[in-house]
């Protein structure tokens, strides 16, 4: 199974044509997206919007299909406090549209009793559109770690909400191989592959998060581990902001280029779990 893919945080606001023709030109077969780009400070390139502007669907789908490449991951379903899940019904609809295969998830709501019923409400509504939904510990999040995601799903209750393995925030947060190895490889959903330092030098966790990861291999996880412990058969969506690199001039494809070529030397030496028919 070819199961690499890039993932949008990488691309910096990226057109969405353009994304995915990257993606096919470095050899991947995924993406992630969300309907929006974000307001980068500087931006990097024109904002776009799927979700208002219906000839740029259009000419997404026609790129995916022409060049053999799909959405993985459809982005951006933040639970909010004072936001109901269910008024994004629409951007639902727009995601299966565009053939999206799962949407994931976090939270920012500090209650985690109407977390875990916004969850629910979302996995229903993903499912009924054909898609299933990933949930994403991360630091700094409601739901912060590994334990407490499992914890998540289990009470969600539903085969179709399974679990987003970031490498970065669930090694960061306390968990290593041997409890990615314990796992039901059956409530993996997702991976999202980056490296890092693995004791934090940059005093702001979400900043390293979401503009200056490493290409994997350079930091201090223990990515061969982690590869080997998870399944073998789920996408890897290579989440590697490096801005600094960007503001420096190298372009997308050069960027990104070292990290595929790296992603796929690791997953040579590693291998990984057998999968489960899903």
């Amino acid at each position: 199974m070819d199961r690499l893919g890039i993932e949008f945080l990488s691309v910096f606001g990226l057109p969405p044509v353009a994304f995915v023709c990257l993606a096919a030109d470095l050899g991947c077969r995924y993406i992630s997206t969300g309907l929006t780009s974000y307001p980068y400070d500087p931006p990097s390139y024109p904002p776009f919007s799927l979700r208002d502007d219906p000839r740029l669907r259009r000419e997404m789908t026609a790129a995916m299909r022409d060049r053999g490449v799909s959405i993985a991951l459809g982005e951006g379903m933040t639970v909010r406090s004072g936001a109901d899940i269910r008024d994004r019904s629409r951007d639902l609809e727009l995601m299966a549209e565009l053939g999206v295969r799962r949407v994931n998830t976090v939270s920012i709501d500090p209650d985690l009793d109407r977390s875990l019923e916004q969850f629910g409400l979302l996995a229903g509504m993903a499912a009924a559109l054909g898609m299933e939904t990933t949930l994403e510990p991360s630091p700094g999040l409601t739901i912060a770690n590994l334990p407490a995601a499992l914890d998540a799903v289990r009470q969600v209750g539903r085969p179709d909400f399974r679990l987003l393995i970031d490498v970065m925030h669930v090694i960061r947060s306390g968990s290593g191989p041997a409890d990615l190895a314990a796992l039901d490889p059956g409530l993996v959903g997702h991976i999202q592959l980056s490296d890092a330092p693995l004791v934090p030098v940059v005093p702001d966790y979400a900043q390293e998060a979401m503009f200056e990861r490493m290409v994997p291999g350079t930091g201090g996880l223990p990515l061969p581990e982690v590869l080997a412990a998870l399944p073998g058969d789920v996408v890897i969506g290579l989440e590697v902001p490096l801005r600094s690199q960007a503001q420096a001039g190298v372009g997308p494809y050069e960027r990104l280029g070292r990290c595929v070529d790296a992603a796929r030397e690791l997953l040579a030496r590693s291998g990984g779990r057998p999968g489960v028919d899903r």
